[in-house]
């Protein structure tokens, strides 16, 4: 059974299990696709009001992006289990194996992978949490401010992931490039979120 398939408790017990999956970028994924999941809330609460008839086809457009961004994020949660499980046997492996490095070094990239995707699919969310904020009615504006503060957070989680990787890998060039791109990531889209946020919050 895949991880997303069983109950909110028990993936919740299952990452606090002394188990190396579900972990952090799991969760991450999760974490961002319930963010998206509030944005389509709310124009589900918008199409068909003829107060927003005017913005109809633009909130129905949202909504199929949205949509789309939460399964994708929620398959991310199987893609960060089966990434990480080849890293943990890599760090098994003899030392004095020859092939360790090699070894290690691919899973190291592997594992950071999937974690970039979620930080990548958390930044389109949040964007569309924006535009769901600026479009969707206005009795629904507290849940795209939610949406964009869970979002928020699964970046920077996402974001962490990343780096734990990249500070391992012994190619420095790949590693400095990742982290470079996960920073401005994070820079200009926490930013994003936390104005979405505040414009409901202080509105």
């Amino acid at each position: 059974m895949q991880l997303t398939d069983g109950s909110v408790r028990e993936f919740t017990q299952a990452l606090a299990s002394k188990t190396s999956v579900p972990g952090g970028g799991g969760a991450c994924a999760l974490v961002g696709s319930i963010g998206i999941a509030l944005g389509d809330m709310v124009g589900e609460f918008t199409v068909g009001k003829k107060t927003y008839a005017d913005v109809e086809e633009d909130v129905r457009a949202l909504m199929e992006q949205a949509q789309k961004l939460r399964e994708d994020l929620l398959s991310c949660v199987e893609k960060d289990a089966e990434a990480f499980e080849p890293l943990s046997k890599a760090y098994g492996l003899p030392k004095d194996d020859p092939d360790r490095d090699a070894v290690l070094e691919k899973c190291l990239k592997d594992a950071a992978a999937v974690p970039m995707e979620i930080l990548k699919l958390s930044c389109s969310a949040v964007e569309l949490l924006r535009d769901f904020a600026a479009k969707g009615s206005r009795l629904m504006l507290s849940d795209a401010a939610t949406g964009a503060a869970m979002c928020r957070a699964a970046i920077t989680g996402a974001a962490m992931n990343v780096r734990v990787n990249t500070k391992l890998m012994k190619d420095k060039v790949f590693a400095d490039k990742t982290d470079a791109e996960t920073d401005a990531l994070v820079q200009k889209y926490t930013k994003l979120a936390d104005e979405v946020f505040a414009s409901v919050y202080n509105g």
